[in-house]
């Protein structure tokens, strides 16, 4: 997307859904990062808004309605860019672990060619993104499609053979908060997770400050395992995307194996998962703090786009609107 066909954030956008009661509208006068703010603060509401969207489909199918989402024992590809790639890794790495089957996540333009599966879901928010809608291209008519997007009338929703709304949970800022973390929501409230108690913690992170060795850091290294590892991805993008923070992310199981050497004084280790034995000490003895998660891990990575929220705003930048980014990557044919 190049400057002139980028959206204009202040103003409302043909697709953008309309702004709920308890969200203020964007004004170009207000403090730089209160659209993201306002965003991410409003995910525990979206949340629940996912787990009954994702009840009211469960119902369809009591009647007898094909479905939308992989049913178990399916062979499934999730694929998405950026964010929706990272939100992908946890749902598929989630699917797995329900014992539903199966899956497979990938960056929408390195999804192999030539794979067999009984359903493909490309998750993107805006719906024009040029690598989702190529694969699209290259999937239609060999598998079932299945598009999440927050545009309902985009070019990846009209490309797709089913489409699932999240227009509620639409953004104007460019960096991806609550969007992400609600399909994310929705999928494994498909998994039978139930969403309330992520949403009561994320409240309590919302009410809760940042801890005064975040807020000090001068590099961060996120961990995860299972589903969480994508999330230590997407904490570790939204601090760069954001705030231009040094990070890196990694599986847990992997830290000892070369990224220990970037640990010194100023260095927090923030982990999405329970510790491998001996992990904390080793972290210890590099000079570096541990961050533990005190809360469910959806919860911190609402505390992750806060502190990135935070960074970015104390360096002067603008998370609403981040250097070198647009909302959606179009590009020339």
């Amino acid at each position: 997307m190049t400057p002139e066909e980028a959206p204009d954030q202040s103003a409302p956008r043909p697709d953008q859904p309309a702004r709920r009661p308890d969200e203020p509208a964007g004004r170009p006068d207000q403090p730089a990062g209160r659209l993201t703010r306002t965003e991410l603060a409003t995910q525990p509401h979206c949340w629940r808004q996912a787990g009954q969207l994702a009840a009211e489909m469960a119902a369809q199918l009591a009647t007898g309605a094909a479905p939308v989402l992989p049913v178990p024992g399916e062979r499934v590809a999730v694929a998405g860019c950026g964010t929706s790639w990272f939100i992908a890794q946890s749902y598929a790495a989630a699917r797995e672990a329900a014992g539903h089957g199966e899956t497979d996540a990938f960056a929408a333009s390195e999804m192999p060619a030539g794979r067999r599966y009984d359903r493909v879901l490309l998750l993107c928010r805006s719906g024009t993104t040029t690598e989702v809608l190529q694969l699209l291209d290259r999937l239609r008519g060999t598998v079932p499609t299945v598009a999440i997007t927050a545009v309902p009338g985009a070019p990846v929703a009209r490309a797709a053979d089913a489409v699932i709304d999240l227009s509620f949970a639409d953004e104007q800022s460019v960096v991806q908060t609550r969007f992400a973390t609600t399909e994310l929501t929705l999928l494994r409230a498909h998994l039978g997770v139930d969403p309330n108690p992520a949403a009561d913690a994320a409240e309590r992170v919302l009410a809760t400050p940042l801890p005064p060795q975040l807020l000090a850091a001068r590099q961060f290294t996120f961990l995860g395992t299972g589903w969480t590892y994508g999330l230590a991805n997407e904490a570790a993008l939204k601090l760069r995307e954001a705030a231009g923070q040094w990070t890196e992310s990694y599986p847990s199981m992997e830290y000892r194996h070369g990224p220990i050497a970037v640990t010194s004084p100023g260095s927090v280790v923030w982990l999405f998962s329970d510790p491998p034995n001996g992990l904390l000490n080793d972290i210890t003895q590099a000079g570096g703090h541990a961050h533990l998660c005190e809360e469910d891990p959806l919860a911190e990575l609402v505390r992750a786009q806060l502190l990135a929220v935070t960074i970015a705003q104390t360096r002067g930048l603008d998370p609403d609107h981040p250097l070198h980014l647009t909302r959606s990557v179009i590009l020339p044919t």
